[in-house]
């Protein structure tokens, strides 16, 4: 573990600083293995607002679309993702589910606005909104809005998603810029004999 002194106090820095610091030495560190950012609990989305039969209705339209998706019957799969949204409209999961039927068939702009709508509705929290922030991320940087796609990465890693964290410090550039210097540093206090020249 890193021990780190806090310069102005002369104490020992605290768990979500020695967490920073541990996320800027070994960036490919998943979460359960930095202090201090421990995910505790899985990630799971809060249906308990719905009604019980309705509910087991939509979650085995669900998975019947999942199945469908599998085996390539992506226009099953469609109407089965419909279906569960027309059953209980105000439930994300069938919308992401559906979105990612329409990104397989090209459609990039319905997958878009059925993501937007399962993280409107998830309140940004959830596996669903996990999900969708991870795959809208990608959407995002595949049409090169890379700010955009950090966000959403950013969002998703709070969230516990490891591949986002990835996806989000792959695309700042500072923190490109400081792994870059730090690479540097770390070489030449391994290799104190060896002088970079200007």
């Amino acid at each position: 573990m890193i021990r780190c002194w806090r310069a102005d106090t002369g104490k020992m820095a605290s768990a979500h600083d020695r967490a920073v610091l541990q996320a800027i030495f070994n960036p490919s560190t998943p979460f359960g293995d930095i202090p201090g950012l421990n995910q505790e609990e899985e990630l799971i989305d809060d249906d308990s607002g719905f009604d019980t039969e309705l509910l087991k209705q939509v979650k085995e339209l669900e998975t019947q679309g999942v199945s469908a998706a599998e085996a390539g019957d992506l226009q099953a799969a469609l109407q089965l993702f419909s279906q569960a949204i027309q059953i209980l409209p105000q439930r994300a999961s069938a919308y992401n589910n559906r979105a990612q039927t329409l990104r397989l068939q090209g459609n990039t702009a319905g997958a878009l606005e059925d993501l937007d709508r399962a993280i409107s509705l998830s309140g940004g929290r959830g596996r669903t909104a996990c999900q969708g922030l991870v795959q809208r991320g990608l959407l995002r940087r595949l049409a090169c809005q890379d700010d955009e796609a950090r966000a959403d990465f950013e969002k998703a890693a709070a969230l516990g998603s490891e591949f986002a964290r990835q996806q989000a410090v792959a695309l700042n550039p500072y923190a490109a810029l400081c792994n870059k210097m730090l690479s540097q540093v770390i070489n030449q206090l391994r290799n104190p004999e060896v002088q970079e020249f200007i």
